[in-house]
């Protein structure tokens, strides 16, 4: 495997990964910061924001496309209580980066997410020319260490709820209510929205929205019952393309298990990256 390549792949897969858990992120908002949210559909929202922080895990279903670059499927399992842990299949279905995962070998990709780290197996090819480990694994303190986005990598993973939805919601000037629609063979309620970034309450998030070249975002999101929020559409034009984002939740509460693979078939992004000479590479 060459450098360049092999930096590249590794990259890759921290950047796909981190877009499917992307749902959401779990913002701490600016001291004194006014949510723009209309009075009229300020409680509904917030119910939907409380209900669903309490719930503290879900099953999570998505497809995220970001220009050329990117386009992906999830579905998995995710909890969001004292940390985020959770089990995701990744399924690359175009774009970029998809064709250089390909030229590995791989088309889809489980990514195990733990309160320290996260792990992504690769495959068998991939195994054949990284000492036949087949596991990647990402410590979030060495992705705040990359320059190029890679602490914002580290937050958005650690970070992931499903409810960033809401919470941008609540940051709109315009929210509205479009009606009552079936999701999943239930009633949930449609409300939607415009954000500018720069009315964004929590100061990561918008710091991350702003390196990607954002400065408007729309929300979609429906709420469906006992407040919970059982899908989502979120959609912005970044630097590199438009990013569109889709998510279904269902099984709030359900119980999720996460193992950490084992350390004789893993391999350390750092040290992959340190046999192949390189220091700070950038995505």
């Amino acid at each position: 495997m060459k450098c360049t390549k092999g930096r590249r792949v590794a990259l890759a897969v921290a950047s796909a990964t981190v877009l499917t858990a992307c749902t959401s992120s779990e913002p701490s908002e600016q001291p004194g910061k006014d949510r723009r949210a209309t009075s009229e559909f300020l409680p509904a929202l917030r119910a939907a924001e409380r209900s669903t922080d309490r719930a503290e895990s879900a099953r999570v279903r998505s497809t995220t496309v970001m220009g050329s670059q990117l386009s992906i499927e999830s579905d998995g399992a995710l909890d969001w209580g004292s940390a985020l842990t959770g089990t995701l299949t990744i399924t690359y279905t175009g774009g970029t980066t998809a064709e250089t995962m390909r030229g590995l070998g791989i088309t889809s990709m489980e990514a195990r997410y733990l309160s320290d780290a996260y792990y992504a197996r690769m495959g068998d090819a991939f195994a054949a020319k990284a000492g036949g480990k087949h596991w990647l694994k990402y410590v979030y303190e060495d992705l705040e260490t990359l320059g190029g986005g890679g602490a914002n990598f580290a937050d958005q993973i650690r970070n992931t709820t499903p409810n960033q939805s809401v919470k941008l919601l609540l940051d709109s000037a315009d929210v509205r209510r479009v009606g009552v629609e079936t999701v999943s063979g239930q009633a949930a309620t449609h409300y939607s929205g415009t954000v500018r970034v720069s009315d964004v309450a929590d100061a990561e998030l918008r710091k991350q929205l702003e390196q990607a070249g954002v400065t408007t975002q729309t929300v979609d999101i429906w709420v469906g019952d006992h407040d919970l929020l059982v899908k989502k559409v979120e959609k912005a034009r970044m630097a590199t393309g438009e990013l569109t984002q889709t998510a279904y939740y269902s099984d709030y509460g359900t119980r999720v298990s996460v193992r950490k693979p084992p350390a004789a078939d893993t391999k350390d992004f750092k040290e992959l990256l340190g046999e192949q000479g390189g220091d700070s590479p950038a995505p």
